[in-house]
């Protein structure tokens, strides 16, 4: 059987909360994800050699306006994503961001902002893989790091392997 060849892409989520701990989700009004409330987050500028931590910053002062630093941010996460939705893959850097926001950033281009606790996000359109992956790794490792892979071939289950794992406090 011969390996379908297809593309990777490299990109960060963050993970910013407001002063009363809710996440800051943005709604997309644009694929990958159209409809469906995630964190805010973005692709590296290959071309220019962006680092994962760089493109984090960027993209924090980009669609939320904040400006950060090295400091304000923990990367808690890096998952390689197989078969995204049956296209390319993904190799995804997430980010805790220590600074919180005291208010909304205005819409952008993809879509509208909220604040929403753990609980109410259990009532919200998600993609699949940030419901059953990344909302639970964030929940375990936000102080912590993992690296994990997961098989996202829409014509199987997902399949998530966690490859290293390390929680504050112990293992």
């Amino acid at each position: 059987m011969t390996a379908v060849i297809r593309p990777f892409k490299i990109s960060v989520l963050l993970f910013i909360r407001d002063t009363s701990g809710r996440q800051l989700l943005l709604e997309r009004t644009r694929e990958p994800n159209k409809g469906m409330w995630s964190p805010i987050g973005g692709k590296l500028e290959m071309g220019i050699g962006e680092s994962p931590c760089e493109c984090a910053i960027r993209e924090a002062g980009e669609e939320a306006g904040m400006q950060l630093t090295e400091a304000d941010l923990h990367l808690f996460a890096m998952i390689s994503e197989k078969s995204y939705e049956g296209g390319g893959h993904w190799l995804m850097f997430l980010y805790n961001c220590r600074k919180t926001l005291d208010s909304l950033p205005p819409p952008i281009g993809e879509g509208s902002f909220a604040f929403f606790s753990r609980e109410e996000m259990a009532t919200l359109p998600l993609p699949e893989t940030d419901r059953q992956a990344l909302w639970p790794v964030y929940d375990q490792y936000r102080d912590g790091f993992v690296a994990m892979r997961a098989d996202c071939d829409p014509s199987r289950p997902l399949e998530v392997v966690v490859e290293e794992s390390w929680r504050e406090g112990g293992i």
